[in-house]
């Protein structure tokens, strides 16, 4: 009986040969591309491979519960100051200026995307990488940036993406999106993290797909691009201090890759950058009003009132530090002019130096 069955079977698989193997042809056909989908083809940019692939990962990581980020599809690095870490780290660090003497790094996490989650957001970054650079010449033009969040923002992030549940950033002065510091100047992301109850701020290093970008000015309500030439913004076209990525790509255009929890003195909120004896005002600082009526002269009404508003929102509302307040009148009236205002100004006083109050 059982010689009979085994007959039977050895007959079957002689007559089906042609269809098994074809079945493990389209398998394998299947397998591979699924690889090449993921080998992180078109989601790099020269300038910022030091840092890392999308999806590289050192055996040498050791998982770690610290800050919940395990959970999430994220590994602890080893601090190998000369590796993956001490890269991310010093980048960090330097990025903040002087402020970067003041700031311990406790901890460095990495997204290796093993989730379905994860692996989806990734998967889905490579496909409009590719799509982006096939409409600009063969360049997605992907860059790092920061992001700065709270612990649990950065949980939530990590877990369903970015989302608009959030009050806008900035107050929404560059229009509805996700801000972020290019790689060079993270000061703006780590204002905008939140001390946790361990002392610790996080900001994540992303790749940010920015594709084709156009200028946005202050007081901007766009919230997608502004035809179908663009896919990106930034506040300066040539010397960008944001990566505005707009609510419409939030999700397929930003990939949270590290996060990078550390310690920075109490009042780093409001920016306590140490500061040369050379640097200290010398006499009264510019009152506010008569800044806003000089500025009026050079800017339109609508200008003007944003820049009320950011006074508000610091002298009466309380919502923001005063450094965050001189930082957001220098985006929206520009250095240059203010620089000539605070000159005039400065000429017409006893004293030699002059700022803003």
């Amino acid at each position: 009986m059982e010689g009979t069955i085994l007959k039977r079977k050895i007959s079957f698989l002689r007559a089906n040969k042609g269809v098994v193997d074809d079945r493990k042809r389209r398998g394998l056909r299947k397998r591979v591309s699924v690889m090449e989908a993921s080998s992180g083809s078109g989601c790099g940019d020269q300038s910022d491979k030091e840092m890392s692939d999308c999806e590289s990962c050192t055996s040498n990581q050791i998982p770690s519960e610290f800050g919940g980020f395990s959970a999430h599809g994220l590994v602890r690095l080893e601090e190998d100051v000369d590796g993956e870490y001490g890269i991310v780290k010093n980048g960090f660090v330097s990025s903040l200026g002087l402020l970067g003497e003041q700031v311990s790094v406790v901890v460095v996490h990495k997204n290796v995307f093993s989730s379905l989650s994860g692996r989806a957001r990734l998967l889905s970054f490579q496909v409009f990488s590719q799509a982006t650079a096939r409409r600009h010449g063969n360049n997605a033009n992907i860059k790092f940036g920061w992001y700065g969040a709270s612990r649990d923002g950065v949980n939530r992030v990590l877990v369903h993406g970015f989302g608009q549940g959030r009050r806008p950033e900035n107050n929404g002065v560059y229009g509805s999106g996700i801000y972020l510091s290019p790689k060079e100047s993270s000061l703006d992301s780590v204002m905008s993290s939140v001390v946790d109850e361990d002392g610790l701020q996080h900001v994540m290093l992303c790749r940010v797909l920015l594709g084709n970008l156009e200028e946005v000015l202050p007081g901007s309500e766009q919230f997608h691009p502004s035809s179908m030439e663009f896919d990106s913004g930034v506040d300066n076209l040539f010397s960008p201090k944001k990566y505005i990525v707009w609510n419409t790509h939030m999700n397929t255009h930003i990939l949270p890759e590290y996060v990078i929890s550390f310690k920075a003195p109490s009042c780093v909120e409001g920016v306590s950058i140490k500061q040369e004896p050379a640097m200290k005002p010398k006499s009264a600082w510019m009152p506010f009003p008569i800044l806003i009526s000089v500025l009026s002269r050079f800017l339109s009404p609508n200008i003007i009132s944003l820049i009320q508003k950011c006074h508000g929102d610091y002298r009466v509302r309380k919502e923001i530090t005063r450094q965050h307040l001189i930082l957001r009148v220098r985006q929206i009236a520009g250095d240059k002019l203010l620089a000539s205002v605070i000159k005039a100004y400065r000429g017409k006083q006893p004293s030699a130096a002059t700022n803003i109050a």
